[in-house]
């Protein structure tokens, strides 16, 4: 009896026992499933297998940067480009015979240039690495400091900075080769009587930006950066008014919605640049309540900077800031959240301003821009929530995962790159099919042509393809019914432009292969 009953009791605690194991086993189990869903893998360190494609398109892409090219080329790559604007800059004793023509004219216009600085200095601080792996690094870097170049001249005294070179009407009025063009480039500038916030502001990050790039390379270079950043960033904050109003003409071409995103985004750039928290303190407290526009989605562009600088200082609030508790910091973050879940074609928040391919569509002209730069911030949140180890992204109640930015943002390059309804790549050089009759007049007269100001407007008219590609240039791009005529008359949609290649160029780098984000600049 006794040891039936010491037996019964045995099993009785094998079976408690084994009941407990196996709710341990669950219970780990669980635990490990919700560590699953709060934690994301990270990615790997260097750069992991290289994607043809983007590298391919990436290394035309780059291209397009020496096609734009001004001055003297004293390493010229572009077979049908020469020296040109030599003399910009002489009427004021200054050399500006560097930097890039905008588009598919001559002028040099201020504005879009330095953003187009601060987005390739962008790329090169994030994606650097993988711009290494194929062998556009240098390039990139050579790109930068051509423009990099001409704005430190263009900023001869702190208040003064020259902004435009030509005068537009006068270079449209033409169709002719830089080389060869002859019509007069006058100046023009802001100062502390005709401000420019904006465009002060822009140049600041443009500089303090590339400041970064060069500071392992070249102290002194990058020490003068910085100088010239601080410099305009002082003077477009203290001398408040915007350049569409003190200087009415710009409005036809490059005209500005409003200086407070450029104010921020200058900051944000020099507060990485430097560490200097006063720049941090400028962003996220009253400055950052006049202008950010937390809680609203905005499209990043040359024009306006916010979706920029709020995944900017978003990668501080990922992997830099140690006051969790700052709520100006918290905004920039849960507003680029809001940028990203908008991008989201299945997001209950999805933005409806898209082709039936799938592409962003924004703007009738040069409608390629938001989508490119929209998927460029989706690469480089997607890289910052991994490297964070960040698993989702909340969007109105549904959840996603860095791994569907990083799809969105594929579905926009392949998309420019030829995975549309006409087949053909808006990277002109890239693939089979890409356009023939770009609106570039460089591209579009042939180079032993003796043309004058007027008569080159035969090869705007010509039936004939450019006889010369303007290789890498990123078109205008499709309409929102997706067609696209390839007419060289047809700027609205033909037209390349510098910043455009910025954009690509930043966007390719972050595809080309993948990689840790770098968790800081400095």
């Amino acid at each position: 009896m006794g040891a039936k009953s010491s037996s019964k009791g045995w099993c009785g605690w094998f079976l408690v026992i084994a009941i407990a194991a196996l709710v341990a086993t669950a219970v780990v189990i669980t635990i490990k499933k919700k560590t699953k869903h709060s934690e994301a893998a990270p990615v790997p360190g260097p750069p992991g297998a290289i994607a043809k494609k983007y590298a391919d398109a990436l290394k035309i892409a780059m291209q397009f940067f020496d096609v734009q090219k001004s001055g003297k080329l004293a390493h010229n790559k572009i077979s049908w480009r020469g020296d040109s604007a030599i003399k910009d800059g002489s009427e004021a004793n200054l050399d500006l015979s560097k930097g890039m023509y905008d588009a598919g004219d001559h002028m040099k216009f201020g504005f879009p240039m330095a953003f187009t600085a601060t987005v390739l200095s962008w790329a090169i601080l994030e994606y650097g690495d993988q711009m290494n792996a194929v062998g556009q690094l240098e390039p990139a870097r050579d790109s930068l400091k051509w423009i990099t170049d001409y704005l430190i001249n263009a900023h001869p005294s702190e208040n003064v900075l020259y902004i435009q070179v030509g005068d537009p009407d006068a270079d449209h009025a033409c169709w002719d080769r830089p080389e060869t063009m002859t019509v007069k480039r006058p100046l023009t500038q802001i100062n502390t009587t005709s401000p420019g916030t904006e465009v002060a502001a822009e140049t600041a990050a443009a500089m303090a930006s590339a400041a970064l790039v060069f500071k392992t390379i070249d102290s002194m270079y990058s020490g003068l950066l910085l100088k010239h950043a601080r410099q305009l960033f002082t003077f477009a904050d203290t001398h408040r008014g915007s350049y569409s109003v003190s200087i009415p003409k710009v409005q036809t071409y490059y005209n500005s919605t409003g200086y407070g995103d450029e104010l921020l985004w200058a900051a944000s750039w020099l507060y990485h640049a430097t560490g200097d928290q006063s720049y941090f303190k400028y962003v996220t407290d009253e400055n950052g309540k006049k202008f950010a526009k937390w809680g609203s989605p905005t499209w990043f562009s040359w024009d306006n900077k916010l979706a920029g600088s709020q995944v900017l200082l978003s990668r501080v609030s990922f992997f830099g800031s140690k006051d969790k508790t700052n709520s100006g910091l918290h905004m920039y973050r849960k507003t680029a959240e809001a940028v990203m879940c908008g991008l989201l074609p299945k997001s209950p928040t999805a933005t409806t301003s898209r082709t039936d391919g799938g592409l962003i569509w924004v703007s009738e002209w040069n409608s390629l821009q938001h989508p490119v730069a929209s998927a460029f911030l989706a690469v480089l949140y997607s890289d910052y929530m991994l490297t964070s180890r960040t698993a989702t992204l909340h969007c109105d109640g549904d959840s996603y995962s860095p791994s569907d930015l990083r799809k969105f943002a594929i579905s926009q390059a392949d998309y420019v790159l030829g995975n549309n309804p006409l087949k053909m790549s808006y990277l002109v050089g890239f693939g089979d099919k890409y356009p023939q009759y770009v609106h570039h007049r460089g591209a579009s007269i042939p180079t032993n042509a003796k043309t004058g100001c007027k008569d080159g407007f035969k090869w705007l008219d010509s039936a004939e393809p450019n006889p010369n590609v303007a290789v890498g240039g990123l078109v205008g791009g499709p309409f929102l019914n997706e067609t696209y005529i390839d007419s060289r008359n047809n700027s609205m949609q033909g037209e390349p432009s510098t910043y455009n290649s910025a954009v690509i160029v930043a966007l390719l780098s972050g595809l080309v292969t993948t990689s840790s984000a770098v968790q800081s600049f400095g």
